[in-house]
């Protein structure tokens, strides 16, 4: 699930072309995530950082895709046919992909970003972002993944991931893959020196094989001869 940007892990500071960007499809009842939102898509623009997300047109997502797209940045939304309905209102901006379900979803836009930030969401955006760690985790990419802690949202979520730590499920640096701040500008700012130093549970190259060998099985219907 390899993207564009500087996977490196030296302490050269990275440029990012474009942010992968979880988040709800509702705005959440406090104003302060909403302005999280705007704020982020505003750093976005500022920064002439492209977006990449869920491509709804509700709820924070339309607030952060609105606001980058406005602000001349390309926008890349990515989503299943089956929530066309569900999460598009009155139209969409930017490059609209439809794919076939949620696990394409995801890939297409991990694929398509250099780094990944979570704004306050639901169950979904739990998913998303859980499964980009977990993938930073097993070695398949060196992206930064940010959480932007609004008023505390991700509070419980960061507790459980200590109590993790704690009881022996999750090695100490792999608890440092999440880079964590409360304002857009300090998160990116950050992600930005981030150079991951946990322990991958397998060397990228390793995933890059088995996914051409996947790939070529699907498309022959055999496995090729090493």
């Amino acid at each position: 699930m390899e993207g564009g940007g500087d996977e490196g892990t030296s302490a050269k500071k990275r440029k990012f072309k474009t942010i992968c960007v979880f988040c709800g499809s509702r705005t959440g009842y406090r104003s302060s995530f909403s302005d999280a939102a705007l704020q982020l898509g505003k750093q976005l623009v500022e920064r002439k950082i492209d977006l990449v997300y869920g491509g709804g047109s509700i709820g924070l997502m339309g607030l952060v895709s609105k606001t980058v797209f406005d602000g001349g940045c390309h926008v890349l939304g990515v989503i299943p046919k089956a929530l066309l309905a569900h999460e598009i209102s009155g139209g969409s901006v930017g490059e609209l992909r439809i794919v076939a379900d949620m696990h394409q979803r995801k890939a297409e836009m991990a694929k398509n970003a250099d780094a990944f930030i979570a704004l306050p969401g639901g169950y979904g955006t739990m998913e998303e972002l859980l499964e980009i760690i977990a993938w930073s985790q097993l070695g398949i990419h060196e992206k930064p993944v940010g959480l932007l802690n609004v008023d505390g949202y991700y509070n419980s979520l960061l507790a459980w991931f200590d109590k993790g730590v704690e009881e022996g499920f999750i090695e100490d640096s792999a608890r440092n893959i999440v880079v964590l701040a409360d304002s857009p500008h300090h998160l990116i700012n950050k992600m930005e020196e981030y150079a991951p130093v946990h322990e991958r549970v397998a060397p990228r190259q390793s995933w890059e094989v088995d996914q051409l060998v996947e790939s070529s099985t699907t498309t022959s219907g055999t496995t090729p001869r090493s």
